[in-house]
């Protein structure tokens, strides 16, 4: 009932409206939204029309979305779904919920780094995603991104095979994929990590939901990376929204006569934080990645408690051992969900505590 129910809300409108949040706190869940009077709703705000589509749904619309959901490896994560990514959950833009497609619906909950930029980077831009989308995902890092061409493809192929992995955010609906030529790229992330979109199966790409996907990208992330983007860029949307929540923004500069430097050059005059290397999103990552962990923790240092670690970091710390060990196998001798595993071991690593090896694994420094 209650996933019917969420699908009315849906096909009703106004999903990523702060008016559904109001009703919710009004009525409590979604089951006692749909079954409120029509006039309760409108005074909480909700368009007419919206509460008129709410209680005389489209059964075609319903029908075939349920159809979808069906199938092995998507499913659909609302605001009362504990899979719902609880940073994107903070945002003031949160949509209603998000369809998805993969097999690694875990990877919303890890921390991630966005990155952006250009459709029509150079090959030098194309070449520095990668490899910062490679490096950054070895270090646990999921890198998430928006499947356009261009900086996108690159940091979703970077990353693709790393620990860290890849988030694909659409802007169209779930079941389509755009640019058509990212198909088989689509494919490979939602075998290898998630694809994930606030649009329902059989929504085509329109231009104004590209601005608003980027708002996801940003929510779900503790930063975002900018690689190539000119004035113009929706990349600097994304990076203007990252800072609006409290994220870290970061560029990486270019040449003074490349018109693809030209976004990164004005964000890093309004105070984006310079990137050289990997190490330099890392180290100011610390403190959004505590924060991650635990909300509470905002005001205090990012930085382990020396010289005895927290009981929570010296537990962790055993479950990894000397000898190389997976994430799989520390989260399983551990009583720590793959999201504070993944987050704990980058704030371990910068404070020197455990090693990143290749394969995704980790061992402790003596």
């Amino acid at each position: 009932m209650s996933v019917e129910a969420w699908l009315r809300a849906l096909q009703a409108g106004q999903t990523a409206s702060p008016l559904w949040n109001r009703a919710l706190e009004r009525y409590g869940d979604i089951v006692a939204v749909v079954a409120a009077a029509p006039a309760d709703l409108v005074a909480t705000g909700l368009r007419e029309q919206t509460v008129e589509r709410l209680r005389h749904p489209n059964a075609d619309l319903l029908s075939a979305w349920q159809d979808w959901l069906a199938r092995p490896g998507h499913r659909l994560l609302t605001l009362d779904n504990p899979a719902y990514p609880q940073l994107l959950r903070r945002s003031a833009a949160a949509p209603l919920a998000l369809w998805a497609r993969g097999h690694h619906p875990d990877k919303l909950d890890t921390p991630q780094l966005a990155m952006v930029g250009s459709r029509n980077a150079t090959s030098g831009g194309m070449a520095n995603a990668h490899a910062f989308a490679e490096a950054l995902g070895n270090h646990g890092l999921t890198i998430t991104s928006g499947l356009a061409t261009g900086i996108d493809t690159a940091s979703h192929r970077g990353a693709l095979n790393t620990m860290g992995g890849t988030v694909a955010v659409l802007g169209n609906g779930i079941d389509l994929i755009y640019p058509h030529n990212n198909g088989p790229l689509a494919e490979e992330i939602a075998a290898k990590g998630i694809i994930v979109s606030e649009y329902p199966p059989g929504t085509p790409p329109q231009r104004h939901q590209f601005p608003a996907r980027n708002r996801i990208i940003a929510g779900l992330s503790l930063g975002v990376l900018v690689i190539e983007a000119g004035r113009q860029s929706g990349s600097l949307i994304t990076a203007r929204i990252a800072g609006e929540q409290g994220r870290e923004v970061f560029a990486v500069p270019g040449s003074i006569h490349n018109p693809m430097a030209r976004g990164c050059h004005q964000l890093l005059r309004q105070g984006a934080k310079l990137v050289e290397d990997a190490n330099d999103v890392l180290s100011e990552l610390a403190p959004l990645l505590q924060l991650q962990l635990d909300p509470k923790k905002a005001a205090e240092p990012a930085s382990l408690p020396a010289p005895t670690l927290a009981a929570e970091y010296s537990q962790l710390l055993e479950a990894v051992g000397f000898d190389p060990t997976s994430i799989n196998t520390i989260v399983a001798r551990s009583t720590l969900t793959t999201a504070e595993v993944s987050s704990m071991l980058l704030l371990l690593e910068l404070e020197g505590h455990v090693e990143a090896l290749p394969g995704g694994r980790y061992s402790r420094r003596a």
